[in-house]
């Protein structure tokens, strides 16, 4: 890392701070009122737990979310050292146990969407400014190489906080905000380079969390606008019918959540509403169409990193405190 910014802030270490008071590193005392963990779901019989790990390079957050390829996570753009609009690329490479910095994205942004499918990541939209001015640009990043290369941008325009999802050998991008929430649905074939709309989500909404399960994606939570308009609707989306159709709503809504596919359910971690920071750890199980609470996050936090590394899920960053004001390095993993 080249940027003063950035170096000082790698030096002063610690897991928090303030976006524009690179001197405080502590939360103020309203965090921690903030933070909020009661699930209305019942229990596990096997909760599992938590535990530490090593922490991003620098406090981080607004990711919108990050994603897996072999035995790394990779976590890309969002709020960091003073700015917006980072282009950052921070794997967590688990048979280093570290953290390792790779090419970065080659326009920075935040509330970037992610997935990776085939050995390459794909990156979408996103917003140059504080969760406003959206983009349409598309990147592909080859693993083996450590290149990124521009592909198409969306086709149904500007947009950040875009559900991504690879499915079907299809990366889909559901929903997102440009200067409303949206729900529009597109795919994009890597294979030609195009993109294809497909039927809208129902209810339009960003911050959600995507992913794929058995012969379906699932989208779970998210917001109209803003946290203050959260939902917990949770549909599933059939590609042969293109077609969606609701299922059991989420416990808790949440926008800015994590969510990944780990041991056959649909685990949804953290999140932020109003005066909320969110740990709860909700995983639906689409067999009996129900939802069940496993232990809570350690540190609460919003607009992380989550996914699946070997077998458990990775939560790196993300805002301690609802909206953008501070940043962290937190990491933390989740295993039964």
């Amino acid at each position: 890392m080249s940027d003063p910014e950035e170096m000082q802030a790698i030096q002063r270490g610690g897991l928090y701070v303030s976006l524009r008071d690179p001197e405080a590193t502590q939360l103020p005392p309203e965090a921690y009122t903030q933070r909020f963990t009661y699930s209305s779901a019942p229990a596990a019989p096997t909760p599992g737990h938590w535990s530490a790990a090593a922490p991003l390079p620098l406090p981080r957050s607004e990711m919108a979310w990050a994603t897996s390829e072999g035995d790394r996570m990779h976590v890309i753009g969002g709020y960091g050292a003073g700015r917006v609009a980072r282009p950052y690329h921070h794997v967590f490479d688990t048979s280093l146990g570290r953290w390792i910095e790779l090419a970065p994205i080659p326009r920075g942004a935040n509330h970037i969407g992610v997935a990776a499918l085939d050995g390459v990541v794909y990156a979408f939209g996103g917003f140059v400014e504080q969760n406003r001015v959206a983009v349409p640009d598309c990147y592909a990043y080859v693993v083996a190489d450590n290149r990124w290369h521009s592909i198409r941008p969306l086709s149904r325009g500007t947009r950040g906080a875009i559900s991504v999802v690879a499915h079907g050998g299809l990366l889909h991008a559901v929903g997102g905000r440009d200067t409303r929430s949206v729900d529009w649905h597109e795919a994009y074939d890597p294979k030609g380079d195009i993109w294809k709309t497909l039927a809208p989500v129902p209810g339009p909404r960003d911050h959600a969390a995507a992913i794929s399960l058995g012969d379906r994606i699932h989208v779970a939570g998210g917001r109209m606008d803003t946290f203050d308009f959260n939902t917990g609707m949770h549909v599933a989306y059939d590609a042969k019918a293109d077609a969606w159709e609701e299922r059991a709503p989420m416990p808790t809504p949440r926008s800015g959540h994590g969510g990944v596919a780990w041991r056959g359910r649909f685990f949804c971690m953290g999140g932020e509403g109003t005066r909320r920071v969110f740990g709860e750890n909700e995983a639906y199980d689409p067999n009996s169409d129900a939802w069940r609470a496993y232990s809570p996050m350690l540190t609460p936090r919003h607009g992380m990193g989550a996914a699946v590394v070997g077998d458990a899920i990775h939560v790196a960053g993300g805002g301690p405190m609802n909206g953008g004001s501070f940043q962290s390095s937190v990491h933390e993993v989740f295993s039964v």
